[in-house]
């Protein structure tokens, strides 16, 4: 083909070995065109990136067909473009030496394990000697048996680590501290006193948490080095100590119509709770980065299946009447491929509330030095989460839409911008496994992509410059639970791998070491037939999530398998979770699932085969390797199909679906008649008058704030950083067509 090809191309070039690939095609088209004396860079061999955005191989390729098909047809045309120019790696996400970073992933973990495993025989055995030695004692004086077995003793004693010994001496203080009445811990210097007996109606003092009743020194170590109390390495049973008091893990999903809508849906869904734990559900037209518009493709979804935000004005809106600097206020929201113009937004939106307060307290307008300061507060007190997990999106979700190494730069940015500004309270990613669930994938496979995911974002983010105890708490996770065995016990293997890894292989301190995550009930598992049915799944996925010691839950409503929840809907999904934590006995006690057989043998099964699939996607080049061949989407794919043909067939059981059917279903007119909410034709146009107005005022300002920002994106700069005033000028979708001329539209590995 050589002697025949007038262009040559070799394609993923930033693979090892590209550069000798290149020199050997160049001297066979030399050879087979006896071009002896030419320059071997001027042989028609060129190096791509193809799924690189504007790559100087590819853009050279283009110069040299262009010179081809004018030789060849007679044309021309003309191009910018330069032939010969060598293509490099832009946004390098994982460093070639760095690659095999899942596989050292796993041997810590395992390593973890074994060397557990190596103290426990020799505590059991020191346990032994010692009960040996004290029986020889009262029954016999035998010095020399004495001697003997106090020599051994001494022997396996000098083979405990510092930390074994440490646990051992501490055990009988530890059992003491949780026997007593209260509890005092410190959480960033402040003083927590906790009462640790709740009184039942029968009587009893109910333990928040009980510790087991071991003497044995193998099996104290076994349970401290797997287990441990909450609030201890390795976190299985939990990150903090206790459950944070007048602070329910509620946190309900909302967002439809208007900005004015969700607001008001906002205010119903937290009007009697303290704490105000919002979270945004957002259109699909805010999702892919568009304004609302009457173009048929875009019209129809303007504010349905979620809230039409594309101004700074509708996140001032949606956000009315909620202070969102108090301590008690976090908000989340769902949003990926757009997440850094989102969150702009929203950072902003918290500024010019602090300023307007603080400008009545003074009667006056801040001076620039007062304004500095007000925002360096808000930014370093504003609590919440935005999602902006973009390796989910391409592998589950598909909300992807800028180029997948833009949209990584820009998560980048957006985490540096943290640093910089010391943003403590506010997590700069949700890493999801929900969606990769909802399209498919079974738990184990949930929790494998999830967590790759997130130790893919620890090694760019390290690669980039970053201290890893000055990111990795901004790091946050998102599960779903459905009903298989497995999601029992989802958070105690994530928390203890993270915090494994975390401590071992990084060297984190105890906050990065912290996995917190936020549940969503499962929305594959509700269904359209027997909807009252839902709410019983739902409450069984939420008891299992807050007996796991969630950080925060959703609980789904019974009527999302048909729309968007109603009121009524979503005040039952609310009492799942609040009859749950205020009914429910048990849940009175914070470490129900310790001690359990089956639940300390799902954690550790569980756990292995997520390592074995770390494995897997170490052996296809990390996560982003098997992204290009497309692993992920593919297993998800099959386990989908798994998952429905046994729906299909009968052979799992789904009560009202596929048995237990209803024999008066409902009719045609019952069902025609449920509540359907959706967005109205007034509320659509109303965020397109109010898109145009805002276009109209700003119009000049949005020019030049366009540009500026393009010049950073291309300059190196931070892009997160000048977003924080272009969202003050320009909308939603004049930004996201802004950075597609800089940064590339994103398209799916083939």
């Amino acid at each position: 083909m050589i002697d025949y090809a007038d262009l040559i191309v070799i394609n993923k070039f930033e693979r090892k070995g590209s550069e000798d690939a290149l020199r050997q095609v160049q001297k066979q088209y030399q050879r087979s065109r006896e071009l002896w004396h030419a320059d071997l860079d001027t042989m028609p061999v060129y190096g791509t990136i193809a799924s690189q955005f504007n790559d100087k191989g590819t853009n050279s390729l283009f110069a040299a067909l262009i010179g081809v098909l004018n030789d060849k047809a007679g044309t021309d045309w003309e191009t910018s473009y330069e032939q010969f120019v060598k293509t490099q790696k832009q946004n390098v996400i994982i460093p070639n030496e760095r690659r095999y970073y899942l596989r050292e992933i796993t041997d810590a973990v395992r390593g973890y394990h074994k060397k557990s495993e190596e103290q426990v025989a020799f505590a059991r055995r020191l346990f032994q000697l010692e009960g040996a030695l004290e029986a020889v004692k009262e029954k016999a004086a035998d010095d020399v048996l004495v001697s003997s077995l106090e020599s051994l003793a001494s022997g396996v004693r000098d083979e405990l680590t510092a930390e074994s010994k440490r646990i051992l001496e501490n055990w009988a203080t530890l059992k003491a501290a949780y026997a007593g009445d209260e509890f005092v811990t410190k959480v960033r210097d402040k003083e927590i006193r906790t009462i640790l007996r709740t009184e039942s109606l029968s009587g009893l003092k109910i333990p928040k948490v009980v510790l087991p009743k071991f003497a044995d020194y193998g099996e104290i170590l076994r349970w401290v080095y797997k287990e441990n109390v909450p609030g201890s390495f390795p976190y299985t049973a939990g990150v903090f100590p206790f459950k944070r008091e007048g602070e329910d893990p509620k946190r309900q999903f909302a967002g439809e119509g208007t900005p004015v809508r969700t607001n008001r849906r906002f205010h119903y869904l937290s009007k009697d709770d303290d704490a105000k734990r919002l979270s945004t559900a957002f259109d699909s037209v805010t999702l892919y980065g568009e304004d609302p518009d009457h173009r048929p493709d875009i019209f129809g979804k303007v504010g349905e299946s979620g809230v039409s935000v594309c101004t700074l004005d509708d996140m001032k809106k949606l956000y009315d009447g909620f202070d969102l600097c108090a301590p008690s206020t976090s908000v989340s929201m769902t949003i990926n491929g757009p997440a850094p113009i989102i969150l702009a937004m929203f950072m902003n939106t918290a500024i010019d509330q602090q300023v307007k307060i603080r400008e009545a307290e003074l009667g006056r307008t801040l001076t620039l030095e007062e304004f500095t300061e007000v925002k360096t507060n808000t930014l370093q007190v504003v609590r919440g989460t935005v999602q902006a997990d973009i390796l989910k999106e391409d592998q589950g979700q598909n909300t992807c839409i800028f180029s997948t190494e833009f949209a990584l730069r820009m998560m980048g940015d957006i985490q540096q911008y943290f640093i910089n500004q010391k943003v403590r309270n506010y997590y700069s990613v949700s890493i999801s496994g929900y969606h990769i669930a909802e399209a498919g994938a079974n738990p184990i496979s949930q929790l494998a992509f999830t967590l790759s995911n997130g130790f893919t974002y620890v090694e760019y983010y390290l690669s980039r410059g970053m201290h890893i105890d000055d990111f990795a708490p901004n790091l946050s996770f998102f599960f779903s639970n459905g009903l298989d065995p497995e999601y029992t016990v989802i958070g105690r293997v994530a928390r203890r791998i993270w915090a494994v890894v975390m401590r071992d292989k990084y060297g984190a301190n105890e906050r990065s070491q912290k996995l917190k995550y936020h549940v969503q009930t499962s929305g594959r598992s509700l269904h359209a037939q027997e909807i009252d049915f839902n709410d019983i799944r739902t409450t069984l996925q939420a008891l299992m999530a807050l007996q796991d010691n969630c950080n925060s839950l959703h609980t789904n409503a019974y009527d999302e398998a048909i729309t968007t929840p109603t009121e009524e809907s979503v005040r039952r999904a609310m009492a799942i979770q609040m009859i749950i934590t205020k009914e429910h006995g048990l849940s009175k006690n914070e470490n129900p699932l310790q001690g359990a057989f089956i639940i300390e043998e799902l954690t550790d099964i569980v756990e292995e085969a997520v390592l074995a699939e770390f494995d897997r996607i170490n052996d296809r080049g990390g996560v982003l390797g098997a992204m290009e061949t497309q692993y992920q989407r593919g297993k998800i794919q099959e386990e989908s199909m798994y998952y429905e043909m046994k729906k299909h067939t009968g052979e799992l059981p789904i009560i009202g679906v596929n048995t237990y059917l209803n024999p008066n279903p409902a009719s045609a007119e019952d069902i025609d008649n449920m509540e359907i909410a959706r967005a109205t034709t007034e509320e659509k146009e109303s965020q397109i008058n109010n898109l145009r107005e805002f276009q109209t005022k700003h119009a000049e300002e949005a020019s030049v704030a366009l540009t500026k920002l393009k010049q950073v994106a291309v300059s190196g700069g931070n892009i997160f950083e000048e977003l924080m005033h272009t969202v003050q000028k320009a909308s939603l979708g004049q930004i996201t067509n802004a950075l597609y001329e800089v940064g590339g539209q994103y398209r799916r590995n083939m």
